[in-house]
């Protein structure tokens, strides 16, 4: 078997995972059922993952958002507070809602899996790191308030966090009149402004 075939075995059987899980629950899927919808045996399961804990583990690794943030942050932000942040935002966003089964998964599964949680908060743990680095460095630079920039990210990234709970599950959002990108521009703009000097 060539490493491309491998890797698109990995992919079916990660994002079959993913799929199950969040409508089924982990307790409620069996790696025969994984296996089955993504078209391939239980044995090459077993034989790439070794386990279902394994398996989901390795989605949350490979399809979460931290390494995309992080080469966000290095290779695309311009210095400038309003529109660095409004990108921040906007692609949050665009990663959570591509997410959203695996935020399902998380806020079903957390108290059931004592495992699990460590898994769910690595990725909001590394964006709170870069982003509490951007916002010291903006300090440094004299384009921010001088604070705390581990609350400052902390609040921004709680604002935005907010925003994609009120619309997770499709219908049940509260403020539907708002639009998501309406908000986050909103927000963004009185974040920034509150923070420049």
């Amino acid at each position: 078997m060539n490493s491309n075939s491998q890797v698109g075995s990995d992919d079916k059987l990660l994002l079959a995972a993913i799929d199950l899980i969040s409508e089924k629950g982990y307790n409620g899927v069996t790696t025969k059922e994984i296996a089955a919808a993504a078209g391939l045996s239980e044995k090459t399961l077993f034989r790439h993952f070794g386990s279902k804990q394994n398996l989901l583990e390795s989605a949350f690794e490979r399809y979460h958002y931290a390494a995309e943030m992080t080469k966000l942050f290095q290779e695309k932000l311009v210095g400038e507070l309003e529109k660095d942040l409004l990108l921040i935002s906007r692609t949050y966003h665009e990663l959570m809602d591509r997410n959203r089964k695996m935020v399902q998964i998380s806020i079903k599964e957390e108290g059931n899996l004592p495992w699990f949680k460590e898994i769910t908060q690595k990725h909001p743990r590394q964006l709170l790191i870069i982003l509490t680095d951007y916002f010291r460095k903006m300090t440094e630079e004299g384009k921010l308030v001088r604070s705390n920039p581990e609350l400052q990210a902390l609040s921004f990234m709680m604002m935005n966090f907010g925003a994609f709970m009120n619309d997770l599950n499709s219908g049940d959002n509260y403020f539907s009149h708002v639009t998501l990108d309406e908000f986050t521009t909103e927000s963004v703009r009185i974040f920034a402004r509150a923070l420049t000097p």
